[in-house]
């Protein structure tokens, strides 16, 4: 029996996805523009929208284009404009990741990250399962204070297929400060029977509770609900 309350994360893309999600149950949304691409950074307009409509934290993720997650120094300088509107805007942390061309993380933008945050949290996203040697990566990104959590697949399409290397990734994040965010490819029939096989205490959910199991289709509150009741009888 797990000792404590599984959070629950759901992609939002408007408010009345934002609405929904927190109608359902959800513990805290992460904020995207441009599903079909990955989530793209949302504009102020509706950064400051979704966090006035709702009395759960807003993640809001900070990433200019979809081609790859290696930024020069123009993209740089506009994710650090972006996270620190994010901050004026109300958003609780920004979802961000930046790799190398070497596959590892980007430290030194990352730096710069935190110091634009000015002590707002961040999720280190699935930029991660790109990474060379996840468990490397892990390492950097526990050095880290402000990252506090870091969202994967465990390197794989569906976090479903990750099974073991999720429970070992919890096992290393166990006695720090940093939090594994499951998430990609969970369903409402899976996430239970996932939850007791790794021990994750944080699942993060896009299309898998969205009307149909579409990534473009607006969030269905009663699947948020179901999941919900699912974690909490774990």
């Amino acid at each position: 029996m797990k000792t404590e309350r599984v959070l629950l994360e759901v992609i939002a893309t408007t408010p009345a996805d934002a609405h929904a999600a927190a109608r359902g149950g959800a513990d805290r949304l992460e904020l995207v523009t441009a599903m079909g691409e990955g989530g793209l950074t949302p504009s102020i307009g509706m950064m400051e929208a979704v966090a006035a409509a709702v009395d759960i934290p807003v993640n809001v993720i900070v990433r200019p284009h979809s081609r790859s997650f290696v930024y020069d120094a123009d993209d740089l300088a506009v994710m650090l404009r972006d996270v620190r509107a994010a901050k004026r805007a109300g958003a609780n942390a920004v979802v961000i990741g930046m790799l190398t061309t070497s596959r590892e993380v980007d430290r030194e933008s990352l730096k710069r990250v935190v110091d634009a945050a000015d002590g707002m949290p961040i999720t280190f996203h699935r930029a991660f399962d790109e990474t060379r040697d996840l468990h490397e990566a892990f390492d950097v990104l526990l050095g880290f204070d402000a990252v506090t959590n870091v969202l994967t697949s465990g390197g794989k399409a569906s976090v479903l297929d990750a099974a073991a290397r999720i429970e070992a990734l919890v096992t290393r994040a166990s006695l720090s400060h940093c939090t594994v965010l499951a998430g990609a490819g969970l369903t409402v029939d899976r996430v239970a029977d996932f939850v007791c096989a790794t021990r994750v205490t944080a699942v993060h959910f896009g299309s898998g509770v969205r009307v149909g199991g579409n990534g473009l289709a607006p969030v269905d509150e009663d699947q948020v609900r179901r999941v919900r009741s699912l974690l909490d009888a774990v």
